[in-house]
């Protein structure tokens, strides 16, 4: 019988160290639903990549095949400093893919599932470089509609002011916005269910502000160290994004003011219109509600010493900075 010589024919782990579209497979590092993500060598350029494979029953599907090469070179076509570049995309053997920039660093849920919340000066930072990456794909017409922690990768920044230089990954699989629902034409929800907005929950159509509320629902577990709405099975879930509220983020975080949870009310609305326009609108509104905190982090919490005297407690570990100090560039 004839040997499957199909890329997929095997364990994905099985294809480390084959040659696919001209690279090299090196290791996996990262795997979702829909496509496997392997560190690889472009033979070509002696460079580096992230290359992203997708299922092959994604490639049988003639609409889908168009739309994913359609999307893709929109996606490559934005230039912007947090959207991992799109070096390339295609089919080879049945199976689609995309190579990328690859990023040497942390994707923001393994830094959430290590540290924990992050102190809000650190969130800000992160979140002011994702929310215009997003509005800048709005801008284009492309609606993300897959905003989680695991495709937000955080590497090390330039200096100081900038500890962090972050990037939104995972492009490769948008809609055009305003016309097309939260379901792909091969009947695949697209979206994560910890922050996927009540429009696309209900198929209706989508635009910018479906990112809105993603978004939101990210910086809320990273200042909360968990999504605004937790429940015991995915209906459940689902439900609670179109009908519940979301609990005040100072229940978990006390330390910061009340004016953030009108922040987080506004941009967790159930209908689109009630939302921040954008983004960066969204974000501007929650760091003018922390306004006149410590820049740094959670001010020190003074306690009595020994003595009597007064002395000033460590801060938490979740106010330290991703990266103390800058390195060199990798």
């Amino acid at each position: 019988m004839a040997r499957d010589t199909s890329l997929f024919s095997g364990r994905p782990s099985e294809l480390v160290g084959r040659q696919v579209a001209g690279y090299r497979i090196e290791r996996e590092i990262g795997r979702g639903g829909m496509a496997v993500v392997y560190r690889a060598l472009d033979l070509r350029l002696e460079r580096t990549v992230a290359l992203k494979l997708l299922a092959p029953e994604l490639a049988r599907n003639d609409t889908f095949r168009l739309r994913f090469t359609h999307e893709s070179r929109a996606a490559a076509a934005i230039d912007h400093p947090h959207i991992v570049p799109v070096y390339e995309a295609g089919e080879t053997d049945g199976v689609l893919y995309i190579a990328m920039r690859y990023v040497d660093g942390s994707d923001l849920r393994h830094l959430l599932d290590r540290r924990g919340p992050l102190a809000p000066s650190t969130t800000l930072r992160i979140a002011a470089q994702v929310a215009s990456a997003l509005d800048a794909a709005h801008e284009h017409g492309l609606v993300h509609r897959d905003v989680k922690p695991g495709n937000i990768l955080v590497a090390r920044g330039t200096d100081s002011d900038h500890p962090e230089h972050t990037y939104l990954t995972d492009f490769g699989l948008t809609k055009k916005s305003l016309s097309l629902t939260g379901f792909t034409s091969v009947g695949q929800f697209v979206g994560t269910l910890d922050y996927v907005a009540p429009e696309q929950i209900s198929g209706r159509p989508v635009d910018g502000r479906c990112d809105v509320y993603g978004f939101a629902c990210v910086v809320f577990e990273t200042l909360a160290a968990r999504p605004p709405f937790r429940r015991d099975d995915d209906m459940a879930l689902l439900w609670a994004h179109q009908y519940d509220q979301p609990p005040p983020l100072t229940e978990f975080r006390p330390d910061l003011p009340a004016a953030v949870d009108t922040v987080f009310d506004r941009a967790l609305a159930k209908s689109p219109d009630d939302r921040h326009d954008s983004c960066l609108a969204f974000v501007a509104a929650l760091r003018a509600a922390v306004a006149g905190r410590e820049d740094t982090g959670h001010p020190p919490t003074v306690v009595a010493g020994a003595a009597g005297e007064e002395r000033p407690q460590p801060p938490p570990r979740w106010a330290e900075p991703v990266f103390r100090t800058p390195g060199p560039a990798r």
